[in-house]
C-alpha cells in the first residue's frame, strides 16, 4: 500500500503535509506540536498535559469548550493526547467541514493567549489533579507507567519524571509559567499540520495559508536537557511496589535503540513474538501451558530520542505467588536472549504488524496522525511508506543478535506490584473470590 504524500513549509516555518483520498467523504486535521513532558522544567512538570486541557478552553474567537460544540455540531470528532515527546489535537470532520477545523486550529494557535484567564486554568488544573487521582494515585497498578520510565532513565533524565506532573508542581504553576509556556512551543515553526482524506487541494492550501500564514513563527525553544544513555542498563534493578491490588503484575524494561533506527525493528519484532497477540510465546507458555499468568504481553514505547524501552507487561494468575511470576517470565525472557527466534515466528510477527499497520492507514485520522509523526520525529513524513520494507529486511537473524546484545539480565528493570499485607475490605472480597 502506497500513501500519496506532499510536504511543504509555511514562511513562518508550519511543516503542512496533504494525503488525498476520495475513498469517502471524510477529511482528517491532525497538528502535532513538538512537546512533551520531556520538554519541562523539573519543578515545572505536567504542563504538556495541563496544555492539552488548556487548548480546548477557547482563544480569542472560540469561547470555552466551544472548540467541542462546533466540531460536533457539524458531524465531525475531536481529540487530543500528550506524550513525552509530541502533544498532538486532531479533528475528523465531513469533507465540506474542513475549513472550520483549519479555522479552529490555527485560532487557537494564533490567538489563545488573549482568551487565557486565571479562572480557566484554576478549572483544569483541578480537571488534571483529579485525572491523577483517578488514573495513577487511586487506579490498581496505575502509577506503573511513571514508575517504570523513572527505574529506566536516570534522575534528570528527559523522560525520567511524570507526564501527568506532579500536585506541587500543578498547584504551582502560574499563569505567566502557562503563557511562557505557550510562547515558546506553540508555535507554527515547532508543529506539523496534516490533512488526509477527501479534500480538494487547491482550495485546501489557499485555506492553510489564509489562517496559518499569518501567525509568527516562534523565538526558537530551549534544547533538551543531554538524552544519551549507555546503551544498556549495565544490570539488574528492581523495585517492588505494596499497592492495594488482587494479584501480583510484574513490568520488564530493557532498554533498546530508538524508533527508526535499524535495531529498532528487530527490537519490534522481538516484541511481537514475545507478547503480541494469542499465538505469542509468553501467552502460549506463561498463560495456557504453566498457567502462572492470567495475561502477558510486550511493546515498545517507540521513542525516536535518547533510548528506546522493550517492555514486558505480565499480571500473575491467582494463587501465584510474587516470585514464580518473576522466575517464570525471566526464564522466557532469558531463553530468547540465549537462544534466538525462528524463521516461523519472525514471519508471524511480520505479518501481524504489517497486517495492523496496513489496516491503520484506512482510517484518514490514523494515516494523518501517522504522517505527522514521520514528519515531527524525522522531516519526512513520506517515511510512513517505508516501514513495511524495513520490517521485511529485518531478518531471524537480526532479531536474534538483537535478543542477544540486548534482553540479558544486564540490562533489565524489573517494577513488580505485590499485594499489600492488608489489602481494603473491598480488595479482600475480591481476592478470596478470585482463589475460590
Amino acid at each position: 500500500m502506497h500513501i500519496p504524500v506532499e510536504s511543504y513549509h509555511l514562511p513562518n516555518g508550519l511543516h503542512v503535509v496533504l494525503s488525498e483520498d476520495h475513498t469517502a467523504p471524510i477529511v482528517a486535521v491532525n497538528l502535532w506540536y513538538h512537546v512533551g513532558s520531556a520538554n519541562e522544567r523539573l519543578d515545572r512538570t505536567g504542563f504538556a498535559h495541563l496544555f492539552e486541557h488548556m487548548l480546548f478552553q477557547g482563544s480569542a474567537n472560540v469561547e470555552a469548550n466551544e472548540h467541542f460544540e462546533l466540531v460536533q455540531r457539524a458531524g465531525g470528532t475531536l481529540n487530543g493526547s500528550t506524550w513525552l515527546d509530541r502533544t498532538n489535537y486532531y479533528e475528523t470532520m465531513p469533507s465540506h467541514q474542513l475549513a472550520l477545523a483549519l479555522w479552529l486550529e490555527a485560532d487557537r494557535m494564533g490567538r489563545m493567549l488573549p482568551a487565557m484567564t486565571q479562572q480557566k486554568l484554576d478549572t483544569q488544573r483541578d480537571v488534571v489533579k483529579n485525572e491523577r487521582r483517578w488514573s495513577v494515585d487511586n487506579q490498581p497498578y496505575g502509577t506503573w507507567w511513571e514508575r517504570l520510565p523513572s527505574l529506566a532513565f536516570p534522575e534528570g533524565h528527559p523522560f525520567n519524571h511524570s507526564l501527568i506532573g506532579s500536585m506541587e508542581h500543578l498547584t504551582d504553576a502560574s499563569l505567566d509559567d502557562v503563557a511562557e509556556f505557550f510562547r515558546i512551543y506553540y508555535t507554527p515553526d515547532n508543529a506539523v499540520l496534516t490533512v488526509a482524506g477527501d479534500f480538494e487541494r487547491t482550495e485546501t492550501v489557499r485555506l492553510i495559508e489564509a489562517y496559518f500564514g499569518p501567525i509568527p513563527r516562534g523565538s526558537g525553544r530551549p534544547p533538551l536537557r543531554d538524552m544519551q544513555l549507555p546503551p544498556t542498563f549495565g544490570t539488574t534493578r528492581k523495585e517492588v511496589v505494596p499497592d492495594a491490588v488482587v494479584l501480583p503484575r510484574l513490568f520488564v524494561a530493557c532498554r533498546t535503540p530508538v524508533f527508526g533506527t535499524d535495531a529498532y525493528y528487530a527490537a519490534s519484532l522481538a516484541a511481537a513474538v514475545l507478547g503480541l497477540r494469542t499465538g505469542c510465546r509468553l501467552e502460549q507458555s506463561l498463560v495456557r501451558r504453566q498457567r502462572v499468568a492470567s495475561q502477558a504481553s510486550a511493546f515498545t514505547y517507540d521513542l525516536a530520542k535518547g533510548s528506546d524501552l522493550l517492555v514486558i507487561d505480565a499480571t500473575a494468575h491467582p494463587g501465584v505467588t510474587p516470585d514464580q511470576l518473576e522466575a517464570a517470565v525471566l526464564a522466557e525472557l532469558e531463553v530468547l536472549a540465549q537462544h534466538g527466534v525462528t524463521e516461523d515466528e519472525v514471519t508471524r510477527a511480520r505479518a501481524l504488524i504489517e497486517t495492523s499497520f496496513t489496516m491503520s492507514l484506512q482510517s484518514a485520522a490514523e494515516r494523518a496522525d501517522q504522517l505527522s509523526r514521520f514528519a515531527t520525529y524525522f522531516g519526512d513524513p513520506s517515511l510512513v511508506n517505508t516501514q513495511v520494507d524495513r520490517y521485511n529486511a529485518t531478518t531471524a537473524a537480526d532479531v536474534s543478535a538483537f535478543a542477544r546484545t540486548f534482553l540479558g539480565p544486564d540490562n533489565r528493570v524489573l517494577l513488580l506490584f505485590v499485594p499489600a499485607d492488608e489489602p481494603p475490605a473491598e480488595i479482600a472480597h475480591e481476592l478470596e473470590e478470585a482463589t475460590a
